[in-house]
């Protein structure tokens, strides 16, 4: 179990407690996770070209929503891609700062550590890293 692991456990036991939140959302935010990228092969056969140093995530589409898919560590990554794939690791906070609606997010799946995260909780996430940017920015002054 990774430490996101326990955080998840102890959120889905009470949710309603605002302190497992607060500790789940915080180490999300501050971990690195391992997003997987398209490569120049999936890529044949249509107009799109990867241009040096950029990267495409991965975006997988389930039940008429499109999922990042993200793990926090490179070994489950491995292990649902089942194949060799290629990755970039983004901190939580930047996911967070730049995802936009509609994209969802898939954590860890293929564990029993799996979470959905929904647009209005990446936006509320998004929110929370703002305003921490910006509190940042007020004490640098």
């Amino acid at each position: 179990m990774t430490e996101i692991d326990n955080a998840l456990v102890t959120l889905r036991e009470d949710m309603r407690n605002a302190k497992n939140q607060s500790a789940f959302y915080d180490l999300f935010l501050n971990t690195t996770f391992y997003v997987p990228t398209l490569n120049e092969q999936a890529l044949e056969g249509t107009d799109e070209v990867i241009q040096e140093g950029q990267v495409l995530p991965l975006i997988i589409e389930a039940d008429g929503n499109d999922y990042l898919m993200i793990f926090d560590t490179s070994e489950r990554l491995k292990t649902w891609a089942d194949a060799e794939v290629k990755w970039v690791e983004v901190p939580g906070h930047i996911l967070a700062a730049t995802t936009m609606a509609p994209l969802h997010w898939a954590m860890n799946v293929g564990t029993e550590y799996s979470k959905q995260f929904h647009p209005e909780e990446i936006a509320w996430l998004r929110d929370a890293v703002e305003r921490c940017n910006a509190e940042a920015a007020k004490q640098g002054e």
